[in-house]
Formats: C-alpha cells, structure tokens, sequence
C-alpha cells in the first residue's frame, strides 16, 4: 500500500510540474546582468528584456550582478530553481572564463540551458583626444614607438575591452601597459579626462562619444563598417589581420528548465528580436542582430563551444589569469 502512495504521490508532482511549465509564466521573470547598470550588456538587456515581456505576458525585470569578470551572475542562476523565472544574458565572457578562472564555480557547457544568440556587438579602438595621431597609421608608428609608456585601459581581466586588447596586441605584435578598472565607466572616464591614452570597447558604448568628438576614432573591429559609423576604417582595411572581434551576447537558463518553459523563452526572445523597434535600437547601438536561423539553442551551444576553443590559447599565451 505505501508504494502505490509513494507511486501516486510522485505522479501527482510530475503532473503538476508539467500543469505548472504549461501555465509558465504567472509572475515576473529575472534577466540577470553580470556586469554594472549603464553598462553595454546591461543596454542590451533592458533592450530586450523590454520586448520579451510582450509575448510573454509578464515583466522581465534586468537584475544587474556586477563582480570581477563577470563571473558572479552566472554562478546565481547556475543555483536559481530551474523554472524560468531566473534568466541570464552574458556576452563572449562565457567563452573565455574557463580558461581566465582558474577555480571558476560553473561550467558554461553543462551548467546551463541554453536559449538563443541575440546579437553582435563590434568593437571600436578609441585614443584620447590629445593623442597626436590624426589616422591609424600615426596611431600605430605611435604605439610602437611609444610602447613602454603608451597606456592601455580595460575594464578589468575578462571584460570585452581586455579581451580585444589582447587581440591587438597578439595582431600588431606589440606589447604595451595595460591598465584595468574596475568596469567600463571609470576607464573612459579616465580615457576621456587623458590619463591613459587608448582603448577597445563596444560601439555600444563608443558610438555617442565618437560622434560627439570626445575621443578619437581610429578603427572597428568588425568584418566589415559599421553602419553607425561609416567613416571608421576597419582594422582589415588598414592593413591589420587577425584582429577581428565582436562581442556577442547569448540567453541562458539554469540547467534542468522545463522544455515547454524553454521553448516559451526562446519563441519570446525569437519574438522580440524581430520588433523592428528592438533592431532600430541595437542599429543605433552599432549591433546586428543575429539572423533567425542562429537564435536557437543549438547555435547557441555550437557558438559557445567554438569560441571557448578560439579563446583558450590566446589567454593561454597572454598569461593573464585570475584567481
């Protein structure tokens, strides 16, 4: 008798777990942001997550987790209830922790579900206005000449700005100070007040500056210009190869969603991606959208394998770890 109640009574949760993930969602859902509010991942979340509530029929409210790296939001929603409640955006910082952390608490392979590519986001090189160099030839005679006491600002180890730093480096083939902050806001700050003289960071928080004439534009990152700024050579056109860089962003759920909860967030986000106000406004931002055949789960994990294994031997090389 007691195993047909412990029977009965183990039907009665599946059944009501699935009744539940077929009702989903009844109340607000967490977009978790691993990085600082006013940020560009937390610009692209708010963005977003404003459209997802639409078709979901609940708010998304963006829930900013700032730490080193970025490395605590994905740790919350590795431990959040696997319902779809708690969510989690993150760029190409999932890619590259593995090999940055070397006592990292998740594993971005099998830690999480995953949702969907959103967008790509093409980095900007930007020096400060008193530079002397007019166009990225000068910049770079500059750079070489100057090497040893250039300075470089990144937004701390793993940030989009040290990851592209690196990358020019390793693509020029010179070295030169690199100096970390603690997020985005206080490098440029420091960028645009001359106490250091260059770096790398999303159009999406370069555009406004560029265009208002606070720094100097010397070059894109991307494959091809970019929209938003026609007349910013890339790095290709200028004769640097292997320099190409963009930083991408990817929806996430903890690992153990129910399938009906996560084909509800990836036709939401598919959804989304397709309001023609979203588009303007990462457009705006200098950010295409990935096409629909790439917003899936799958293109997502194969995206997420494939950059873990580019940017491994990189930082490898580069030597830049943190505890």
């Amino acid at each position: 008798m007691s195993t047909i109640r412990v029977l009965g009574a183990s039907l009665f949760l599946v059944l009501a777990a699935n009744a539940g993930a077929q009702q989903y969602p009844t109340r607000n859902i967490s977009m978790i942001v691993p990085y600082a509010a006013g940020g560009p991942t937390d610009t692209v979340a708010r963005v977003l997550g404003q459209a997802m509530g639409k078709p979901l029929g609940q708010t998304v409210i963006v829930e900013n987790r700032p730490s080193a790296g970025g490395i605590l939001g994905p740790e919350q929603v590795k431990n959040a209830k696997p319902d779809g409640y708690t969510i989690l955006i993150h760029h190409i910082g999932m890619a590259t922790t593995p090999t940055l952390y070397r006592k990292l608490r998740y594993n971005p392979l099998t830690d999480f579900e995953y949702i969907g590519l959103i967008n790509e986001v093409p980095m900007t090189i930007i020096g400060k206005p008193q530079l002397p160099a007019k166009d990225f030839k000068e910049f770079l005679d500059y750079i070489r000449k100057n090497k040893d006491k250039v300075s470089y600002a990144n937004a701390g180890i793993g940030a989009a700005s040290h990851l592209c730093g690196m990358l020019f480096m390793s693509a020029i083939q010179t070295d030169f100070l690199t100096v970390p902050y603690k997020g985005t806001a206080p490098a440029m700050n420091d960028l645009l007040g001359g106490q250091v003289d260059f770096m790398c960071d999303q159009t999406t928080n370069t555009t406004s500056q560029i265009k208002s004439g606070k720094v100097k534009a010397y070059a894109v990152t991307s494959a091809k210009r970019v929209a938003s700024l026609p007349d910013v050579p890339t790095l290709a056109e200028q004769g640097v190869k292997g320099g190409e860089v963009a930083i991408w962003h990817g929806l996430y759920a903890p690992k153990g969603t129910p399938k009906p909860v996560l084909d509800k967030l990836v036709s939401s986000m598919q959804e989304a991606l397709k309001d023609q106000n979203v588009r303007a406004r990462f457009a705006e931002l200098g950010a295409d959208t990935f096409p629909p055949e790439r917003q899936t789960p799958a293109a997502l994990q194969q995206h997420l394998k494939a950059e873990i294994e580019k940017w491994a031997p990189l930082i490898k090389k580069a030597g830049q770890y943190a505890d």
